[in-house]
């Protein structure tokens, strides 16, 4: 579930209390099935130390469960930021394609490990080629067994994300991808 653009984006991460708890109260009929919460950052967000640890305190306030960060700024990449977001047990997404080099490689708290795969070269229209599944599954089978794993598609322009996902579910799981 992704927290709302006027949380990230127009408030950007201030003042936020009213319409976070809005949103948790909306989506709490999800249950588990909400999954972890995205907060995914606009690219003009530099981390403020600040706003960040502000934001974070909220969310921990005010939610328990799985929490994800997906930052595209470069002042968002540093053992700094990673501490921080461990200290709050929130992972940093590892995207693709990445905003700037680290963002390639999850961070944060190591109890979820969560990927956002947006389709390269061309985001959101290309499909992931049997090498990049392959070397994705290998990644994933080596993470510790106590990570919850998250592996979320958003190639989805020209239907790719599907065939992504039951393609890499079958290299994980051994099962076979539906005829």
């Amino acid at each position: 579930m992704k927290v709302p653009r006027t949380i990230t984006h127009d408030l950007r991460l201030t003042d936020v209390r009213e319409p976070f708890a809005a949103f948790l109260t909306q989506t709490e009929g999800l249950a588990e099935k909400r999954g972890p919460l995205l907060v995914q950052l606009p690219p003009s967000l530099s981390f403020d130390a600040a706003v960040a640890t502000a934001f974070f305190e909220l969310v921990r306030g005010l939610h328990e469960g799985s929490v994800v960060c997906e930052p595209r700024h470069a002042t968002w990449f540093s053992p700094q930021v990673s501490a921080l977001l461990g200290t709050y047990r929130i992972a940093r997404v590892a995207a693709d394609p990445p905003p700037v080099a680290d963002a390639a490689t999850p961070a944060g708290w190591p109890g979820l490990v969560y990927f956002r795969l947006h389709g390269s070269p061309r985001t959101y229209w290309s499909r992931y080629g049997e090498h990049d599944i392959a070397a994705l599954a290998a990644t994933v089978r080596r993470l510790p067994d106590a990570a919850e794993v998250w592996c979320v598609f958003d190639n989805t322009a020209a239907g790719a994300a599907m065939e992504n996902a039951w393609e890499l579910r079958a290299l994980v799981t051994g099962d076979s991808a539906p005829e």
